[in-house]
């Protein structure tokens, strides 16, 4: 029997689903809005939320506790001085999940996760440069 036993498997072993949830976070910590599958997002919304609640709260040990959950430096700084600061007055639901229509290829069920009171600007951060046919003339 498996009462009491939450969370979807997405068709993942446990360490596959727990590096999509330390890549998908790190995703949108850093972007602030990522889209994806219905079912990834809304297993998704906890994982951040109590990743929020420890940055709000502070403090070196929860700083190793939520290093050892994301695994990426570089949002673990966004996470404890930005949106700690953003969301200290709210008492949770730091994110929204937006259905986003189905997806072409296999017809999944799309969904766009997001802070609430997001930055705008975060969106496509380090996306690369968009190379246009000028571009690959000098390449070549």
């Amino acid at each position: 029997m498996r009462h009491r036993v939450g969370g979807r498997k997405l068709q993942r072993t446990s360490a596959h689903r727990l590096a999509l949830f330390r890549n998908m976070s790190a995703a949108l910590i850093k972007h602030e809005q990522i889209t994806t599958t219905v079912a990834k997002a809304k297993e998704l919304r906890p994982y951040v939320e109590k990743l929020i609640t420890l940055a709000k709260k502070g403090g070196l040990s929860n700083r190793r506790l939520a290093h050892s959950r994301l695994l990426d430096d570089a949002q673990l700084v966004k996470l404890f001085d930005v949106l700690a600061e953003r969301y200290a007055g709210r008492n949770g639901g730091y994110t929204r999940v937006i259905k986003a229509g189905i997806r072409a290829s296999d017809a999944s069920p799309m969904a766009i996760i997001e802070f609430v009171d997001r930055d705008v600007s975060a969106k496509g951060q380090d996306s690369g440069p968009v190379m246009n046919d000028e571009d690959f003339d000098e390449a070549a």
